[in-house]
């Protein structure tokens, strides 16, 4: 059965623009998936302890890989490109990064994957490109569309679309 899954990628280390399009690119290689959208790129200001702004966009894909193996190679093209999780140290600087979002309309409560994504609906980065793919699509937990809950939200990080 093919899943729609909503995926959010971001950068802030080297050239940022090709980091993330080129997780697109592997991401469109793997077995029975295909790349249906892509969003626009956007800027982002950092959260945590990143010192340069992201680049971040969200793709909507078609697979007919199981939701926790689409995660398993996500993770497995953000160490092929360099990328190194350092335990316990979350919003970091990183070279890509990779999360899925959204699932169908599923609710996965799993130790290594959580969907919806547990912070999406409270990060603008993540917000204004999927509603650019996405305005209608609603959040399971939240009951709201991707446009309402951006709607009324209150993160204070700038985000700017930039130019191709």
């Amino acid at each position: 059965m093919a899943h729609r899954i909503y995926v959010g990628l971001g950068s802030n280390l080297g050239d940022r623009k090709a980091n993330v399009r080129e997780a697109e690119a592997r991401l469109a290689e793997l077995p029975d998936t295909r790349i249906v959208k892509a969003s626009s790129l956007y800027e982002s200001e950092p959260h945590g302890n990143a010192k340069t702004w992201f680049i971040n966009s969200v793709l909507e894909v078609e697979t007919e890989l199981e939701p926790e193996e689409l995660l398993k190679r996500a993770l497995a093209i953000e160490k092929a490109m360099g990328r190194k999780r350092v335990s316990g140290k979350r919003w970091g600087s990183r070279i890509i990064d990779i999360d899925l979002l959204l699932v169908d309309n599923q609710t996965i409560n799993k130790k290594q994957l959580k969907i919806p994504h547990p912070e999406m609906h409270k990060r603008r980065f993540v917000l204004l490109p999927l509603a650019e793919l996405a305005p209608h699509v609603t959040h399971p937990h939240l009951g709201m569309s991707v446009s309402e809950v951006l709607g009324g939200l209150k993160d204070p990080k700038r985000v700017t679309l930039t130019r191709p």
